[in-house]
């Protein structure tokens, strides 16, 4: 196993390590289909050799090439470090700047095998969600980031390290783009090309920007849009009794079961892929976990009638769950779910993002890389089904929202009623989770505030969550009953945050706030670590998930009433502005921003 110090020396070239190829114990994104001509693939294997000296292009090109044909991506899987990948104590990275030292461990974070969801390919969650499009890119960045100085920044493009440039101790050390594509050439189709080219990469959120902190992090706004969604729709914010069916357990997704519980309702989650529902069993995520549908319907019967909190996990295909509970209203008049959404990655629709009922997981996989085509039809026609019963549950009562994973948006595509009528562009049958639920927080200037705890110390974890807790209790008490409510549901979140074994990764947190509580909370942790009460830095992030960090006209700008749904100066704006504001490190993505501080008493 390699040191912290030889996995930051740069390539290992004399002599290069064995190609052992995908390690047979872990899972593997499914195989990509981008469509190359000759010349392509040509252009591709140019791009990717790049990276090496020219004595070393006829030994690397056949194998790059055999990848390229077999996985639809040059992923270098020779140059993928014996390591165990995980975020070490910040001192024990090799440095110069623990600026530089934070962005390692929160890469090493993003990979390692209990957080991502397929870490030979680089990718944190989502099904595409890259933090590198190949191995020696990992490699280079954590030489840049080990001799990076404090006037130094790292520009990074869509994962390629363009090098170390000149700038001053308040510029940020690494600024980061991915996905910046022209718009007329931003289809589907042109973005797997480009990535297998190696020239853009799909970054997700907190997946290329190094910020992710696990499942977690989708946590709390699952919370939160689980309990707003009840006052706004069930006209309480007692959820004991009531159920919330969706799908998804993957990376972001695998957030929606613990969510649940903590919301005090019945969350039932379907799941295709036994991988990520095992995981999700075994971290405590998942309560219960059943293949047999019977089975399911027996237990949301039983904890809707003791209104015990429940998160059930249905290894299955959640159309056959949602069939399935339109068929029992229809002989028993008994609606059994109150609250539905959609978890599956429909960002990524044909390849791994959804799969189809008509298959299994096994038949979906064979089927999306050898006739991608028909695949496209069979997951149309998934979709159709999967919203005829959600539209005749709705119509008998239950209430659902579209969760910003593009699931509108391609059932609309694939022919499915959900169009409304007299709507605009950006409008469905159905709300946006941001219009609906979401909105009225943001538009109080609430948004994620994300912390990790970079000694890898729980006892610090703990320390900050009372020192969250503790500055939100003081500044609640003279806002608004507005305000106040919000502030309530984070006190409560992190009061109980600890006790729902949540960590998955790093020692990390988060919670929302508006302006006020973030400042005072950085000032409480940054005074603490003056005291030593905090052994080590702290990492402290936002994200895309406010009102201002994304122009998405599907997610977070649906239905903005200005007309500005489209347009993507917000972010832009963001990114800039965090850039020269003080943040460490900063991204854009598409259409998003991240950014990242890291606290260092000076």
């Amino acid at each position: 196993m390699l040191n912290l110090k030889d996995l930051c020396s740069g390539l290992p070239l004399d002599p290069m390590p064995p190609n052992r190829g995908r390690d047979p114990s872990m899972p593997h994104a499914p195989v990509r289909t981008p469509i190359l001509t000759p010349e392509e693939e040509r252009l591709a294997l140019r791009n990717s050799l790049r990276y090496f000296p020219p004595t070393h292009h006829n030994h690397l090109a056949s194998e790059f090439a055999q990848e390229l044909r077999q996985y639809g991506h040059i992923y270098m899987y020779r140059f993928c470090p014996p390591v165990h990948m995980r975020a070490y104590p910040i001192d024990q990275y090799p440095c110069r700047t623990p600026q530089a030292a934070s962005i390692m461990l929160m890469i090493m974070n993003n990979l390692d095998p209990a957080v991502a969801q397929f870490p030979q390919e680089l990718v944190t969650y989502g099904g595409n969600g890259q933090v590198f499009s190949n191995w020696a890119q990992f490699r280079l960045v954590m030489y840049y980031l080990s001799e990076m100085t404090e006037e130094q920044t790292l520009v990074m493009y869509s994962g390629h390290p363009a090098g170390l440039f000149p700038s001053l101790p308040s510029s940020p050390r690494a600024i980061i783009t991915n996905g910046m594509v022209i718009p007329n050439y931003s289809s589907r189709e042109q973005y797997e090309k480009m990535f297998a080219l190696g020239v853009s990469m799909y970054g997700q959120m907190t997946a290329g920007s190094y910020c992710y902190i696990g499942p977690q992090g989708i946590v709390h706004g699952t919370m939160l849009t689980v309990l707003n969604a009840g006052r706004r729709y069930l006209g309480s914010d007692d959820l004991r009794g009531r159920v919330l069916v969706t799908s998804g357990l993957g990376g972001m997704s695998g957030a929606q079961a613990k969510a649940a519980v903590i919301a005090g309702c019945v969350g039932v989650i379907a799941e295709v892929d036994a991988t990520p529902l095992r995981k999700r069993h075994e971290q405590g995520w998942l309560m219960e976990v059943t293949s047999d549908i019977e089975h399911c319907i027996r237990r949301i019967r039983e904890a809707k009638r003791s209104k015990t909190p429940l998160s059930l996990g249905y290894h299955g295909n959640v159309v056959d769950l949602w069939e399935r509970l339109l068929k029992e209203y229809e002989m028993t008049d008994e609606l059994l779910v109150d609250l539905g959404s959609d978890q599956t990655s429909l960002h990524n629709p044909f390849s791994g993002g959804y799969y189809p009922v008509q298959l299994s997981f096994q038949q979906a996989n064979q089927l999306m890389a050898t006739d991608p085509a028909h695949f496209k039809t069979m997951v149309h026609e998934s979709l159709c089904r999967q919203v005829a019963a959600i539209n005749k549950l709705s119509e008998a009562g239950m209430f659902f929202w579209d969760y910003g994973n593009a699931f509108l948006l391609e059932a609309q595509r694939a022919g499915a009623a959900v169009q409304k009528e007299g709507g605009g562009a950006t409008e469905f049958r159905y709300p946006s989770y941001v219009q609906h639920i979401m909105g009225d927080i943001f538009s109080l200037g609430f948004g994620p505030f994300r912390w990790v705890c970079t000694s890898g110390d729980s006892r610090d974890l703990a320390l900050t969550d009372d020192i969250a807790a503790t500055v939100l209790e003081e500044i609640s008490a003279n806002v608004t009953e507005r305000v106040q409510q919000q502030y309530n549901d984070n006190i409560r979140w992190i009061r109980e945050a600890g006790k729902h074994s949540m960590v998955v990764g790093s020692q990390a947190r988060i919670l929302y706030s508006d302006q006020k509580g973030r400042v005072c909370i950085a000032l409480a942790i940054n005074k603490a670590i003056a005291d030593g009460r905090v052994s080590a830095p702290v990492v402290i992030s936002r994200d895309h998930h406010d009102v201002s960090g994304t122009d998405s006209p599907f997610r977070e700008t649906s239905n903005v009433y200005d007309g500005s749904a489209f347009c993507a100066d917000m972010a832009v704006q963001n990114f800039v502005g965090d850039a020269f504001r003080g943040a460490t490190w900063v991204l854009s993505t598409c259409d998003r921003k991240e950014c990242c501080s890291l606290v260092v008493l000076k």
